[in-house]
C-alpha cells in the first residue's frame, strides 16, 4: 500500500510538472510587443516571422522568439583611439555613433553584434582619414571626417540592416608636448594681432590727426580769405560811395556857382576859411606868412579862378 501511495505521487508529482511547464509555455507564447519594437520568431530554429507592435501568440514548444530588437535612434560612444596625422602626430580621437535598425531580420542574421561592429568600423575609418591630414587640419575637418565615417557605416549598414545617421567627434586630444607648442603658437599670433591692431589704430590716429590740422588750415586759410574779399568789397563800395558823393557835391556846386550870385557866394566863403585859417596859423606859430597885397582881395581870388564877373 505505501509502495502503491508513493507511486502515485510520483506520478501526480511528474504529471504537475508537465502541467506547470506547459503553462509556462503558453504563457511565454503569448506575446505583446512594445512600440518601435520588433521581435525575430525562429519556428523549429529556422527564421520564421517577424513581430510588429501589438498581440501577438505563438505555438508553444515550436515556435521561439529568438532576436528583439529596438528601431529607435540610439547612440553609441566610440572608445579613444591613438591615431598619426599626416606630420606624424600621435592625438587621441573618440566619437559617437547615432544609428537605428531598419531591417531586423539582417540585423539578426547578417552579422553577430552589429553594434561592436559599427564602433570598429568607426575607429578604422577615423584613423585612415586622420592619417591623411595635417595635425592643424584634424581640428578644423571635423566635417570631413564625421562625413566619411558615416559614409563607410552606410554601405556596411545596408548588409547588416543598420542605418548611421550621423557621427561626431566629441575629443581629438593631442599630446602634452604638442598642445604646450600650439599654445604658444596661438599667444604668440594672438600677440602679433594685437601689435598689428595697435599700429593700425596708431597709423589711423595720426592720419586722423592730420586730416584734422589739414581741414583746419583749410577753413582758416578760406576764412582768411573771405575776410579779405569781404574787406576789398567794402573798400570798393567805400571808394564807389565816397566817389558817387563827391561827384555828386561837384555837381551841385557847379550848379550853385552857374546860378546868379552863385560865384559872389562862392569867393565869401572862400575868403572866410582862408582868414579863418589865417588866425589859426596865427595862434599854433608866431610866424604867419601873408600875401604881398592883403588889400588886394580881388587878386586872391583871380589866382584860384574865381574872379568876380563885372
Amino acid at each position: 500500500m505505501i509502495g502503491g501511495v508513493d507511486k502515485d505521487l510520483i506520478v501526480m508529482a511528474i504529471w504537475g510538472l508537465i502541467f506547470a511547464v506547459f503553462v509556462i509555455k503558453l504563457l511565454q507564447s503569448i506575446r505583446l510587443v512594445p512600440t518601435k519594437s520588433a521581435y525575430v520568431v525562429e519556428r523549429l530554429g529556422k527564421y520564421h516571422s517577424t513581430l510588429d507592435a501589438g498581440f501577438h501568440a505563438l505555438v508553444p514548444f515550436i515556435d521561439k522568439v529568438a532576436y528583439i530588437h529596438d528601431l529607435k535612434e540610439e547612440t553609441i560612444d566610440v572608445p579613444p583611439q591613438e591615431c598619426f596625422s599626416s606630420d606624424e602626430v600621435n592625438v587621441e580621437v573618440d566619437g559617437v555613433i547615432y544609428i537605428s535598425v531598419i531591417d531586423p531580420i539582417k540585423a539578426s542574421y547578417g552579422i553577430t553584434d552589429y553594434r561592436y561592429a559599427a564602433i570598429q568600423l568607426a575607429q578604422t575609418t577615423t584613423r585612415s582619414v586622420i592619417g591623411t591630414l595635417e595635425l592643424d587640419r584634424t581640428f578644423e575637418e571635423r566635417d570631413i571626417i564625421s562625413a566619411k565615417v558615416v559614409e563607410v557605416l552606410d554601405q556596411a549598414g545596408a548588409t547588416w540592416g543598420i542605418r548611421v545617421h550621423r557621427y561626431e567627434i566629441k575629443n581629438i586630444t593631442p599630446p602634452e608636448t604638442v598642445k604646450n607648442a600650439m599654445e604658444m603658437q596661438v599667444n604668440a599670433e594672438r600677440e602679433r594681432r594685437a601689435l598689428l591692431a595697435k599700429s593700425e589704430g596708431d597709423k589711423q590716429s595720426k592720419i586722423n590727426r592730420s586730416e584734422g590740422m589739414k581741414a583746419e588750415m583749410i577753413n582758416l586759410s578760406e576764412g582768411e580769405m573771405q575776410k579779405r574779399i569781404n574787406e576789398a568789397e567794402g573798400r570798393a563800395e567805400e571808394i564807389m560811395e565816397l566817389a558817387k558823393a563827391t561827384s555828386e557835391s561837384i555837381q551841385a556846386l557847379a550848379e550853385v556857382i552857374s546860378a546868379p550870385g552863385g560865384q559872389s557866394a562862392l569867393r565869401m566863403q572862400l575868403a572866410e576859411q582862408y582868414l579863418k585859417q589865417l588866425d589859426g596859423l596865427s595862434k599854433e606859430s608866431s610866424r604867419v606868412i601873408l600875401p604881398a597885397n592883403m588889400v588886394d582881395f580881388d587878386s586872391w581870388m583871380d589866382n584860384i579862378g574865381l574872379k568876380e564877373k563885372s
